[in-house]
């Protein structure tokens, strides 16, 4: 059963980041692990990540008509299940800053003769009108953004008054038993086994643990979540609460949101 949300925004902020999530960083460490990201990925997961996004398209399906975009795209693979899942005349974008990893999306799009469209943009200025989708999704992706609060607005920004926002991410289980474990495994064996499948020097597994046990989640997510310009927030945990889908709507109306592009 999903978590509703509610409630007015916490006056909490987020602790100073002790992950270094600088653009160049973080796009350097994913141009490096781009060729073998989808191996690794199926067979640290054994597959189990393949069933999120199909649960998020389940969950949070794609517009009748008008656009979507996928944020943080990487090789594409939430950006392709929804074009599968699609209407005729709905527009599948899917944006990432990291040119590498577009790379394998493009090929992954022309092999199953899906017409997704891939652009390079930062999350935190996004080359789109406001108001342009009306759908925004992004999988495991936010927390690699340097300033979660900026790309959250700008997501807004693009977001249709209405539309929706799907948030797959990490998150930490609540269950003390399951966290340790989780904790254990992702601080022991995922670095070890994931920086050797992705034959990479750039510790790009030690970030996902660090990055995962950094950023916010629960209601602090949805505190900043709804800071952003969103509301009516339900929380989906996942296996055991090691993943959550977070589905919002953009509040305000159409005049706000040409103002604020």
């Amino acid at each position: 059963m999903p978590q509703q949300i509610d409630g007015s925004v916490c006056g909490e902020s987020m602790a100073h980041p002790k992950v270094d999530k600088s653009g160049e960083r973080v796009r350097g460490m994913f141009a490096e692990i781009a060729p073998r990201y989808d191996f690794a990925n199926r067979t640290l997961s054994g597959g189990i990540d393949v069933l999120w996004r199909r649960f998020t398209v389940r969950t949070a399906p794609p517009p009748a008509s008008g656009a979507m975009l996928d944020l943080c795209t990487g090789t594409g693979d939430l950006a392709i299940s929804y074009a599968l899942n699609a209407g005729p005349g709905v527009r599948v974008v899917g944006a990432d800053f990291c040119q590498p990893m577009l790379d394998h999306a493009v090929v992954k799009s022309r092999r199953k003769g899906l017409p997704v469209e891939w652009v390079e943009a930062d999350a935190m200025a996004l080359p789109f009108p406001a108001a342009s989708f009306d759908l925004v999704t992004v999988a495991f992706g936010l927390r690699n953004i340097a300033d979660t609060r900026q790309g959250l607005a700008e997501m807004a920004r693009v977001t249709r008054p209405g539309g929706r926002l799907a948030i797959l991410e990490f998150s930490l289980p609540s269950n003390p038993v399951v966290r340790a474990s989780y904790l254990w495994y992702f601080r022991n064996v995922l670095p070890r086994l994931g920086n050797g499948l992705a034959a990479n020097g750039s510790d790009a597994y030690r970030y996902l643990n660090e990055s995962v046990e950094e950023f916010p989640s629960g209601e602090r997510l949805a505190s900043i979540v709804r800071e952003a310009g969103y509301e009516s927030l339900a929380m989906h945990p996942l296996t055991f609460g090691i993943a959550t889908l977070t589905i919002a709507h953009r509040c305000g109306d159409a005049a706000a949101v040409s103002q604020e592009g």
